[in-house]
């Protein structure tokens, strides 16, 4: 296996992307701040944490 080339950094990724998506949205909605940044904020983390569950839990039996 060549550096960079671990099979496990791909889901990694994914769970920090998730986790990163989930703390954005807490704190924005802790801060409390524009209803227009509110909303940019969540739509941004949703696609966030939909392209980090689909690299967390894509198939790799090939």
């Amino acid at each position: 296996m060549a550096r960079g080339d671990h099979p496990q950094r791909t889901p990694f990724y994914g769970v920090v992307m998730i986790i990163a998506a989930l703390l954005a949205a807490f704190f924005v909605y802790r801060a409390d701040p524009a209803p227009w940044v509110q909303v940019i904020v969540f739509v941004v983390a949703a696609v966030v944490a939909a392209v980090g569950f689909v690299m967390t839990f894509r198939d790799y039996s090939r």
